[in-house]
């Protein structure tokens, strides 16, 4: 019996055609720039979401660093939410290595920032203060799509008061398949997108970054400086092609199993669902039972992230089918029951 892993979206495995697709691609040396296949992947990430230019990175961390390090200099700031990915769980990189001063802002409950407390954290033109730079959101923000008019609200604000406008879209093609529109119509009100491969999109590695020629030049070199540079990265690149090419539309099946498997535990006694959205399921147990919980799952061969609070997120992805949702809403079952 095979695994049921739901503590991520990040655990896909390559299918057999994606490793296929890997083996038979050509390759060169990507710091010199001279990689056919990880150009192809940076060309049509940038031409399809609108941009003049990508950049192929090992990881979302890096490449949410490299934008906040292109658009900022040592002692700006930006303005973030304080359950963002880039804020909480990035490992401090911006300020680090970016010398970049973040100021988060309490997320609203659908994952949007309210505009009139990003306004109130602008901070003026003043020694005393950093200089606020750069607006960055979220999307999905925990399985939440960020609502199209507040896109639209969000880029004029962020135009209208000088602001760089960044997005964090490690899950942009779930965004798209939940609002039910093309990928670039979320991308196309900010000056900067990054986009994870190997979430829900199955690719082993990888991120691309796409914004204007001159933003990713800078993020080019700031990849170098961070230990970013590659060489015969092809390999990698197409399994990320064909995860674009393969991988998109399916993410719907994910968003309906997830709908299922919140569908399911809501019944069970005992644990108190949260909400569901897009391939994210969130619940909570009893704190002194969680570790009971792990265990009795592990014996099942499911696994879920076991952290200090008694709200579980559960992730389905690539990996999971119909009989995997059975088998967790089973063993949910005997360990309630």
């Amino acid at each position: 019996m095979s695994w049921v892993d739901l503590r991520s979206d990040t655990v896909t495995r390559p299918t057999p055609a994606m490793r296929q697709a890997m083996v038979d691609a050509d390759v060169g040396d990507d710091v010199y720039g001279e990689d056919p296949t990880v150009n192809a992947l940076q060309s049509r990430l940038a031409a399809d979401l609108g941009f003049e230019a990508g950049l192929f990175v090992p990881t979302g961390t890096q490449s949410n660093l490299l934008a906040l390090m292109s658009h900022c200099e040592r002692g700006d700031e930006y303005l973030v939410g304080a359950d963002a990915h880039t804020y909480k769980f990035e490992g401090g990189g911006a300020a680090v290595l970016g010398s970049i001063q973040p100021q988060p802002i309490p997320h609203d409950a659908d994952g949007c920032l309210p505009l009139d407390k990003v306004a109130a954290a602008i901070k003026p033109v003043d020694p005393h203060f950093a200089r606020t730079r750069l607006f960055a959101l979220e999307n999905t923000w925990h399985g939440r799509v960020l609502p199209m008019d507040y896109l639209r609200a969000a880029q004029d604000f962020a135009q209208s008061r000088k602001l760089a406008f960044h997005l964090d879209g490690a899950r942009l093609f779930n965004a798209a398949i939940g609002a039910g529109v093309q990928a670039r119509a979320i991308a196309q009100h900010f000056d900067s997108v990054s986009i994870c491969l190997s979430k829900g999109l199955g690719a082993p590695v990888g991120s691309v970054l796409v914004g204007s020629a001159a933003l990713i030049e800078k993020a080019r070199r700031w990849r170098k400086v961070a230990g970013g540079g590659w060489r015969q990265a092809g390999m990698l690149a197409a399994a990320a092609t064909y995860a674009l090419d393969h991988h998109v539309a399916r993410l719907a099946d994910d968003h309906a199993r997830a709908k299922r498997l919140a569908s399911e535990l809501r019944e069970i006694g005992g644990l108190k669902l949260l909400g569901h959205h897009t391939n994210m399921v969130f619940v909570d147990v009893p704190a002194d039972r969680l570790r009971e919980l792990d265990v009795h799952l592990k014996t099942a061969q499911i696994r879920i992230s076991i952290g200090y609070l008694p709200t579980l997120r559960l992730v389905t992805h690539l990996d999971i089918d119909d009989e995997g949702v059975e088998r967790v809403v089973q063993a949910f079952r005997a360990f309630f029951g």
